[in-house]
């Protein structure tokens, strides 16, 4: 990666910092932050000290207008530091930045995130821009931070809808600004200097054992837009630090001494040559118009898509097809931008669900809606999302089935099909050291890959991504059923119900498959299974076969960012990738557009033909084809109906990606019948089984905003709850019987069939908040033993215990052997899959935890964003026909 050298250039550090404030507590620590800072910056050879600007704003107008100042002097390097309050509004959205007179709930008090500081950031004529903000909520800021046109880099001190009450620290800074002045002046090891990557990572190993005073592990974030190369921010080394070179001392004596007199000299020529022609030049110099706001449209597409889609809907926006004027439409002034694209994502699932309620999903947006959910739970607006203007989905089988689930009349939305933008073959991935005797990787029909597999050959677990939830998981679902022989699919037929069972047994249950197949293969990753990488070639991925699109396979052996695992620094070892093995005439992932028509809109006209220039330019080979397959998916045939080869710069062409670009693309033909029918097949192959949820309401579960997720996974667990299922749903620990730590409370009884039990229990912890939790510790072995014992006195196999929690707290009181007799009862037949939501500050990085999940079969996920979607992915393998997880 390429560095970014400032130095000579004109460069300015804003450091906003405030420490006094009337109506908030006060922040002594943040007073030494503006003084530390200017002092690192300025002797590391970066910045003079002319160029570093100290603001205390009391009011927001000092903020916009320093940052206005810094904007319009900076050409090289523009820095901006804040430190201080944060707040956000209970949608988790706008941060606000608070000065001394802001008043949380006023707005106009307060010092916008997105609205002055972005929006003032994005009209610099800086080359590279380095945001650093250390406050409450910080890590909300980088929703809107990608919707700018400038290369940043944005530094956060802490995770989103975290709270860091950083600022009583003794004197010489805060905790973070300190850590950050040290790296700054001292340099790294081994390094010439200081970069912002390497200033992230450096922070991120020197917090790792600290703790904000909320008592959350310390994990700053990091964000880039617009920019690949890395930025220099400090030239300290602790080795010998080279001089400064010749000519940067040159140009800043320039600088200093000379550019002033001669900005001088050429404003009294200017002012003389203006007066002059001034009249003249009247009618020719008139000021640009200014841009007019952009239509705005919403993109929804798969979570797995999304990182493309929304590249390119950048590349468009920025594209001389949205900036450039149309015939008919000159009242847009050239280079600005006609069009914004708002990409967004959510599970299969929800977004069935969302068009099967289109009336009170538009009803929502107007602000008509009946209340916040529907007897069913649905609430559109929340989840997925707004109403899109286009929806891409992985494939047509994932269109077919949200127009099955639409009312035939009476919907407000209209889904209309233009066809696919780019394809991704299905593959089934098998480790690159167990490759198939006798079997081609090409063309191979399913028998021969089930046969390749099973126990008297490979013996690989097959694990597949929901069909519920994920449109790869549907898609190879219906090559399963319908092409198991490799046979062509045709837009007829039904899938046979024995090849069906016998499909869905072959695949490894409960509790293995997940919401995505980008999800699925990060659980493969070497290491991911304990936070430390493994040895080559062992470990959970070196016994699996996964079921996944070609794209997300390319992707996982060139280590690139996949799910929530970030990306590595090089591809996987060799012994770690898998090969890919493409099953014949199963239909490529297809990603059609849908443009969605909402009846009664008042701009539908531009709405459509903005839609459809943005598909003209998704399919142009100079234009989103091209911006498509750089992230590795395959083109759609041009006019002459070939399909185009990967290009030589595509991932799919690196001899590290384990895929085979030269396979051919079978285009997706089943019909919409067909669908319904293989998920009615998936269906029928299912059994009866059973779910216990339990949940740990504590009351240190409100810290940190831990609880607005567990009570979301939760309640994304009881959607996965279908007709042959039963539930439960207890929580620990038990106020009623405080000095008993086994003691639970049963709120809805084991065995219930009504989903809306649990969601009505769910929202009265909701909306009572500490009220409705326990003011004592949650032993979880204890509460894990009695849950388990009732699980094991069915004989049954197929069912789970879903453990949401946020620690153990029984540890210190906990009587000998508790844990042992735990561990040999998970161990008893029938197996009980415990699949673990854990909201505490190490994850699933604990041996107690990691020993959970091997004695039961089951999976531990770490609390975040994706949580509730990665717990409902597993959730929905229970009860499915597949053998026990190995």
């Amino acid at each position: 990666m390429s560095e970014y050298d400032a130095r000579g250039k004109r460069n300015r550090a804003l450091l906003v910092c405030v420490h006094d404030y009337e109506t908030l507590t006060g922040l002594p620590a943040v007073e030494d932050n503006a003084e530390e800072l200017a002092r690192a910056l300025t002797g590391t050879d970066l910045f003079t000290a002319d160029e570093v600007t100290l603001c205390r704003p009391r009011e927001p107008w000092e903020v916009g207008q320093a940052l206005k100042t810094a904007a319009d002097e900076a050409r090289g390097l523009l820095l901006v530091h804040f430190s201080g309050h944060g707040w956000i509004g209970s949608d988790g959205g706008n941060l606000q930045l608070m000065v001394g007179t802001s008043v949380p709930q006023q707005s106009h008090t307060t010092v916008s995130w997105q609205d002055l500081v972005l929006s003032c950031l994005d009209n610099a004529r800086a080359e590279r821009i380095v945001i650093v903000l250390e406050c409450c909520y910080s890590g909300n800021a980088d929703g809107a931070f990608h919707s700018l046109g400038k290369p940043m880099s944005l530094l956060m001190a802490a995770q989103p809808n975290r709270r860091i009450f950083s600022g009583e620290e003794p004197a010489g800074g805060t905790l973070f600004t300190r850590a950050l002045v040290q790296i700054l002046e001292r340099g790294i090891p081994g390094k010439r200097f200081v970069t912002f990557e390497d200033l992230v990572r450096a922070l991120r190993e020197r917090l790792a054992d600290a703790q904000t005073p909320m008592g959350d592990v310390w994990q700053p974030r990091s964000a880039k837009q617009n920019t690949v190369d890395d930025v220099v921010l400090s030239f300290a080394t602790p080795e010998v630090r080279p001089p400064t070179p010749p000519r940067i001392r040159l140009r800043r004596w320039f600088n200093r001494h000379i550019r002033r007199r001669l900005k001088l000299l050429l404003a009294l020529c200017t002012v003389l040559a203006l007066a002059a022609a001034g009249l003249t030049a009247l009618h020719v110099l008139r000021p640009l118009p200014a841009c007019p706001p952009a239509l705005e449209l919403r993109l929804l597409t798969a979570p797995e898509a999304e990182p493309a889609l929304r590249q390119a809907a950048f590349d468009y926006e920025m594209s001389d097809l949205n900036t450039r004027p149309l015939y008919g439409e000159s009242d847009l002034p050239g280079g600005c931008r006609r069009t914004q694209i708002t990409v967004y994502s959510a599970a299969k699932d929800q977004i069935d669900q969302g068009f099967a309620a289109a009336d009170r999903w538009q009803g929502e947006a107007k602000g008509t809606g009946q209340g916040t959910s529907d007897g069913k739970g649905t609430d559109p607006l929340y989840r997925p999302g707004p109403q899109p203007d286009l929806w891409i989905p992985e494939s047509t089988a994932d269109y077919e089935e949200a127009r099955r689930g639409m009312p035939a009349h009476g919907s407000p939305a209209t889904l209309h099909n233009t066809g696919p933008v780019a394809y991704s073959p299905l593959v089934v991935g098998i480790p690159a050291n167990k490759r198939l005797d006798d079997v081609e990787q090409v063309d191979v029909s399913w028998q021969d890959l089930l046969t390749g597999t099973d126990s008297a050959h490979r013996d690989l677990k097959l694990l597949r991504p929901s069909p519920v939830l994920s449109g790869t998981g549907l898609l190879h679902t219906i090559g399963l059923y319908l092409a198991n022989d490799g046979s062509h699919i045709g837009s007829s037929g039904t899938p046979d119900p024995t090849l069906a069972e016998g499909a869905e047994q072959r695949l490894s249950a409960p509790g293995s498959q997940y919401a995505g197949s980008t999800e699925l293969l990060c659980s493969l990753r070497p290491g991911a299974d304990r936070g430390n990488p493994a040895r080559p070639g062992t470990g959970q991925g070196a016994r699996s076969a996964p079921l996944v699109s070609e794209k997300s396979l390319a992707d996982f052996n060139l280590g690139h960012a996949i799910g929530s695992c970030p990306a590595l620094d090089a591809a996987l070892a060799p012994g770690d990738r898998y090969a890919a093995y493409y099953p014949k005439n199963v239909p490529a992932l297809d990603h059609p557009l849908i443009r969605v028509d909402w009846r009664g809109a008042a701009d539908a006209a531009p709405r459509q033909a903005a839609v459809n220039r943005f598909a003209d330019w998704l399919r142009d080979p100079a234009g989103g084809r091209r911006t498509l397959t750089e992230q590795g998916y395959r083109g759609v045939p041009g006019n002459d109906g070939e399909a185009p080869a990967p290009a030589p710069g595509s991932p799919l062409r690196s001899s590290r990606a384990g895929v085979d670009p030269d396979a051919a693309v079978t285009p997706f033909r089943a019909g919409a019948g067909q669908v319904a029918r293989v998920l009615d097949g998936y269906d029928k192959a299912q059994r009866s089984s059973r779910l216990l949820i339990l949940m740990d309401t504590s009351t240190s579960m409100a810290e940190g905003g831990k609880l607005p997720v567990a009570l979301g996974a939760a309640g994304r667990t009881l959607e996965m709850v279908g007709a042959r299922h039963t539930y439960g749903l207890w929580t620990f620990p038990d106020r009623a019987h405080p000095d008993d730590p086994g003691a639970v409370r049963r709120v809805v009884p084991l065995g219930s069939t009504d989903p809306a039990r649990g969601k009505a229990a769910l929202d009265r912890i909701a909306k009572g908040g500490t009220d409705e939790l326990v003011d004592h510790g949650a032993a979880m072995e204890e509460a894990l033993t009695a849950a388990v014992r009732e699980m094991k006195k069915s004989a049954g196999g197929n069912q789970a215990i879903v453990l949401i929690l946020d620690e153990d707290d029984g540890g210190p009181r906990r009587a000998a052997g508790v844990e042992a007799a735990l561990t040999a009862l998970l161990k008893e037949k029938p197996v009980v899959p415990v699949l673990t939501l854990v909201m505490g500050r190490a994850g699933c990085d604990t041996f107690a935890l990691q020993g959970l999940a091997g004695a039961s079969h089951g999976q531990c996920v770490p609390g975040g964003p994706q949580a509730p979607d990665l717990l409902a992915g597993l959730v929905a393998s229970i009860g499915t026909a597949g053998k026990e997880d190995r």
